[in-house]
């Protein structure tokens, strides 16, 4: 194992590893054991109670946080006719159709979400190979596959983050920056923790939520209790 650097063990000092804490207490804890000198990303993860390999529990969508993530994001559109218009109107990055596809196939990927009409699919469908391991394919469960595009890219613009459970069982997401006031990440925080608990599957068992916590981009895991909100 690699060893922490002396900032990482400082700030681990500071965390019970033996308590969970509530989610008023992990967030300041949070930003206490944030040692970056740039503005981390606060993250959370999801240790569920659910098998990815049976199609029922394949958990996956996406939530619009009340504060935004704190993060620029970069969409682009696949559409053509009114629903093109309307994705620049909305502040897509980068619209286009066939012209678009290409540009991809020729190796340009500086987005962060791609969006398609369902009649785009079938072009967009070519470059499944190279957006699919990088988690941008379009897909309809996380409202990237719509007509309504315009909707799509506000979403996006406004804070949406995609969820998807890994072959582990762990779900991990975004939920703001270590500048953003407490009752912000708490917030967003506690939408999030909504969403994972609205999308139990029917057919998992016992404790759906095994562990949950929260950190910074480098900073220690802090065990959070999902029922605290």
């Amino acid at each position: 194992m690699a060893k922490r650097s002396k900032k990482y063990q400082d700030a681990a000092k500071l965390v019970d590893k033996s308590k969970t804490y509530s989610a008023d207490e992990a967030i300041p804890l949070v930003k206490q054991t944030s040692f970056a000198k740039f503005d981390e990303t606060v993250e959370v993860s999801y240790n569920l109670a659910v098998d990815p390999k049976k199609a029922d529990q394949q958990i996956r969508g996406a939530v619009v946080l009340p504060n935004g993530t704190g993060k620029k994001v970069t969409v682009i559109v696949f559409a053509q006719g009114d629903q093109a218009k309307q994705a620049q109107e909305a502040g897509a990055d980068e619209v286009g159709a066939e012209d678009l596809v290409q540009k991809i196939q020729d190796g340009w990927l500086d987005f962060d979400v791609a969006v398609a009409t369902p009649q785009m699919m079938a072009q967009v469908g070519r470059l499944g190979r190279v957006l699919g391991p990088k988690g941008l394919m379009p897909n309809p469960k996380t409202g990237t596959v719509t007509m309504d595009v315009a909707k799509a890219v506000h979403d996006v613009k406004s804070g949406q983050v995609a969820y998807r459970v890994d072959k582990a069982g762990i779900v991990h997401a975004p939920i703001g920056k270590v500048s953003f006031d407490n009752e912000k990440l708490e917030q967003n925080f506690k939408t999030f923790n909504d969403t994972i608990l609205k999308a139990r599957p029917a057919s998992a068992k016992g404790n759906y939520i095994k562990n949950l916590s929260i950190s910074s981009t480098f900073g220690p895991g802090i065990k959070v209790d999902p029922l605290s909100f």
